[in-house]
């Protein structure tokens, strides 16, 4: 599992803004740092990918560069991801894109437990492919596990990367109760627990209603 902020870099001023109440409430500096969050993730992420030496010829003589072999797959769970998602694809410009609507519910019972329904998906094939999906808050994990398996559908990967803006510890311990760990794990953050009501603490609150406005 890679934690960004393990490491002194300039992401930790983006992740400061997106958790201060008093900066959060501008909705486009919140949504730029997470497209800023996104770009500097997915440069860290893309030194895992598979390199091979390509030959350019400059102006005056020719080169070899070592390059991504194969740009990977981009799936973004809507809506809190968009913005995260597009600096992944600053970086990754060539990548093929998969989108993936999913909402938590509750269902009614004793402890409330939380649920996700996924009521959208548009993917391409990603069979051979390094999939990343992309959603700024690993809560539970139960989004991204369902995110994956219904996402085998369209073939097998070569890998699996997830990526988040903030992760907790029960959600990264779901992830690889469901799915093993055959995949790695990507975060800005490695936040102390989830509350009653599954948010992570201390977080930063809803990120969607933070970058696109409150829904009812």
């Amino acid at each position: 599992m890679f934690i960004l902020n393990q490491q002194n870099s300039i992401a930790n001023t983006y992740l400061a803004e997106i958790r201060d109440t008093k900066i959060q409430t501008d909705r486009l500096r919140f949504r730029k740092n997470l497209e800023r969050l996104g770009e500097i993730l997915a440069y860290e992420l893309s030194k895992s990918l598979q390199f091979g030496t390509k030959e350019i010829t400059t102006p005056l003589e020719t080169t070899g560069i070592n390059m991504v072999k194969s740009q990977p797959v981009l799936i973004c769970v809507l809506r809190a991801a968009n913005p995260f998602y597009q600096g992944f694809l600053n970086i990754f410009d060539h990548s093929d894109s998969g989108f993936i609507g999913a909402f938590r519910t509750e269902e009614i019972n004793d402890n409330q437990e939380i649920s996700i329904e996924l009521s959208y998906q548009a993917a391409p094939d990603i069979s051979g492919k390094h999939v990343i999906i992309i959603d700024p808050m690993l809560a539970t994990g139960k989004s991204f596990v369902k995110t994956v398996k219904s996402l085998l559908n369209n073939g097998k990967p070569e890998k699996i990367h997830v990526a988040s803006v903030i992760a907790a510890p029960e959600g990264v311990a779901y992830i690889n109760e469901q799915l093993g760990t055959d995949l790695n794990l990507w975060t800005c953050a490695l936040d102390s627990k989830l509350n009653e009501k599954s948010y992570i603490v201390p977080g930063l609150g809803d990120a969607g209603d933070l970058a696109f406005g409150p829904k009812i």
